[in-house]
């Protein structure tokens, strides 16, 4: 098959059209197009009076398909279509059952995969599955209850399960292939396969994570809520087993091959490694605000004269500011159309998030705002002191709220002037269970917040309207990524510890739902492999 990139196509367009593009381009008769695959889309959107879709589309062709590349060989936007098919590795016969401790994106694939291969492994999760979990988040966003077990950071699904299910898929191989294809046989849209900046929306995720865990079972796996593991067990540098509670029972299991995919927030269990000899190190780590504009806005501001256009749907952005400081800020988890959430796992501590779902169809846009924390912002080279660093902002954070997890909230314009806001203007809160007025100095540490005052006033220049004055400001957003990595050599196993598998996000060697669910296939490759 051929593969060709950069196909400019109209917003308009609809199959005749573009297969009569593909056969100009490919200067062949349209009869001899058998079938045409859009691989990738993509909004162009630079030149506001001129937006269309930029493609990568693959073409099957009737004929001889080498003659075809043969006289386009000059062009390189033309190519020979390589198979990105996934096989799963056969592997050899396990002894034990593996064991897979959490259901985010890694876990949830490094099982899937060992379950395909036959291996029948066993997935503990300590939070509840997800119908269970969406209850309890419910109504920690309706009531202020919170359940340090099963929240927006644990459960099934992971911390991604309650974001916009945003899949950041870049250069396409079999392993992100593989992953795409099975959450689209699960529930997931047709159209992540190929759009540019795909997502799956909360709403649809829930069922798509369901789907993935009844075809592990069904392929001879098991998985096991609410269940959390205190103690992973060593004998001279090798994993035996490990120690956990369900249901108030303390079970111990043993196993020679254990991946660690615990997502960024187990903080307990971090600490409980550290204790246990297992190596790992400080991971740089962000820390700022949501900030909230109109929806309606933000589409004028990217779309121009296009804004509306049925085809294009909620616009987003993503900038990058560096300062003569030397810190980074940037747009991270940008969600159209979606709200900000309560995403804290811990008592009296203040945690945002932002969430889409499939639709985006929400009256604001939210996106993290986030300032570079350096190792000398922490004051001290323990591991653990990104999470301390984590902690206090969180805890400062929720007094500024009031207590009862309501939000510290503030105009921008009264964050860029430093006075306290008294009154919302034309952008309302989305953030349950509630807000109050708090300056985020208040909370954030004053290297972050003259640095996001800084970097807002550049961004506005870059995008004019986003230092919008009665924009929203909610903190505190410090989850963005782990503050650790647990130190893995070339096998993926942890240091000086055969059949550890540090995995996924919360291990430090990923970011985002794909990235983290690759990290779980080669994970489970390297047990299947050992």
């Amino acid at each position: 098959m051929i593969k060709i990139t950069n196909l400019r196509i109209a917003l308009t367009y609809d199959s005749k059209m573009l297969k009569d593009i593909v056969a100009q381009r490919l200067n062949i008769d349209r009869t001899r197009i058998e079938h045409i695959t859009i691989e990738k889309r993509a909004v162009n959107a630079l030149d506001k009076e001129d937006i269309y879709f930029k493609m990568t589309v693959i073409v099957g062709v009737s004929g001889d398909e080498h003659e075809v590349l043969k006289l386009l060989k000059k062009d390189k936007c033309i190519s020979s279509e390589i198979d990105l098919f996934y096989t799963v590795p056969k592997g050899k016969i396990l002894k034990k059952r593996p064991i897979v401790i959490g259901c985010g994106p890694a876990g949830m694939f490094a099982a899937l995969i060992l379950a395909q291969a036959g291996a029948k492994p066993i997935l503990l999760e300590r939070g509840l599955d997800v119908d269970n979990r969406k209850r309890k988040v419910l109504k920690f966003w309706q009531t202020g209850i919170l359940d340090t077990q099963t929240n927006v950071q644990f459960g099934e699904g992971g911390a991604g399960a309650f974001s916009d299910g945003k899949l950041k898929v870049g250069q396409k191989n079999a392993r992100k292939n593989k992953v795409l294809s099975e959450l689209v046989e699960a529930g997931a849209p047709p159209e992540i396969m190929y759009l540019a900046k795909p997502h799956i929306g909360t709403d649809r995720l829930n069922e798509t994570v369901k789907q993935i865990r009844e075809k592990t079972i069904s392929l001879g796996g098991e998985v096991r809520f609410n269940a959390t593991v205190t103690e992973i067990l060593f004998k001279d540098g090798q994993v035996t087993g490990l120690r956990f509670i369900e249901k108030g029972k303390e079970t111990e299991l043993s196993t020679d091959h254990i991946v660690l995919a615990i997502g960024h927030s187990a903080r307990d269990t971090f600490e409980s490694l550290l204790q246990s000899g297992v190596h790992m190190e400080q991971k740089p780590i962000a820390v700022g605000v949501r900030i909230e504009h109109p929806q309606e806005m933000i589409d004028k501001i990217q779309y121009g004269r296009f804004v509306g256009h049925p085809t294009l749907g909620a616009a987003d952005y993503k900038m990058v500011v560096h300062l003569p400081n030397g810190r980074g800020i940037y747009t991270f988890c940008m969600c159209p159309g979606g709200t900000v959430v309560a995403a804290t796992s811990e008592e009296k501590a203040l945690v945002t998030n932002g969430m889409s779902e499939f639709a985006r169809d929400g009256r604001n846009a939210n996106s993290a705002l986030l300032v570079t924390i350096e190792q000398k912002d922490l004051g001290s080279d323990d591991p653990l002191a990104g999470i301390a660093f984590q902690r206090r902002i969180e805890a400062q954070a929720f007094i500024a709220g009031g207590g009862g997890y309501k939000a510290p909230v503030q105009r921008l314009e009264d964050f860029l002037q430093k006075r306290k806001t008294t009154a919302f203007g034309k952008v309302l809160p989305t953030y349950l269970p509630g807000t109050e007025f708090a300056e985020v100095d208040s909370y954030l540490p004053e290297i972050v917040t003259d640095s996001l005052r800084q970097a807002i006033v550049e961004m506005g220049l870059w995008m004019p309207g986003f230092a919008y004055p009665d924009a929203l400001l909610t903190g505190a957003e410090t989850r963005s990524a782990s503050p650790v990595r647990i130190t893995r050599g070339d096998s993926l196993e942890a240091i000086g510890i055969k059949g550890l598998y540090p995995c996924g996000e919360g291990a430090g060697y990923a970011g985002g739902i794909i990235s983290a669910a690759v990290d779980g296939v080669l994970c489970a490759e390297q047990i299947l492999d050992s």
